[in-house]
């Protein structure tokens, strides 16, 4: 069993922001998969299937940013995975917008959503993948990840959606 964990916060107003681009990747997969988020469980949103023979679990965690480790941990706990097959897909200002980076383990860096999964789980050893967003021209970080995505940037974003399935995948058919 995987549990893939697009990260993001709950409500209309977040939809179309920079920090929700976990949620917006759990969503075109799910689509793509032909998986629903019917269920709430583990403080999220929850669509099951199977993809080559695997279980699969997509969550989206209603806990908010910064509190997502409080989710997955409960995740984990309740369906006995390790932390090797659980995937955090989740925004990155550190990297150019459309830029993509898969990582087994490491630190959270700037991001305190991930900083919360990492410290509830009380390990670093959760695969991750990073969506670039970049960062804002005047500095103002807060406004910039709570801010919608522009048209342009929402373009760069929407061309990588295949390769970000590639990796959603390639972490799915790992033994």
């Amino acid at each position: 069993m995987k549990i893939i964990v697009g990260l993001g916060n709950v409500g209309n107003k977040y939809d179309g922001t920079h920090h929700n681009i976990g949620f917006m990747m759990a969503d075109m997969f799910a689509k793509r998969e032909g998986i629903v988020f019917t269920k709430k469980k583990f403080d999220a949103l929850i669509g099951e299937g199977f993809i080559n023979g695997e279980k699969i679990i997509l969550m989206k965690p209603t806990t908010y940013m910064n509190l997502s480790g409080k989710s997955v941990l409960k995740a984990a706990k309740k369906l006995k995975v390790n932390s090797s097959d659980i995937l955090i897909i989740y925004d990155d200002i550190d990297l150019l917008v459309g830029k993509i980076r898969f990582r087994e383990n490491g630190s959270g860096g700037t991001h305190n959503g991930m900083k919360n999964i990492l410290a509830m789980m009380g390990t670093e050893d959760i695969p991750r993948l990073r969506i670039g967003i970049g960062k804002p021209e005047n500095g103002d970080l807060i406004n910039y990840v709570l801010g919608k995505i522009g048209k342009e940037d929402m373009e760069k974003l929407n061309s990588i959606k295949d390769e970000v399935f590639e990796k959603i995948k390639d972490f799915i058919n790992k033994k």
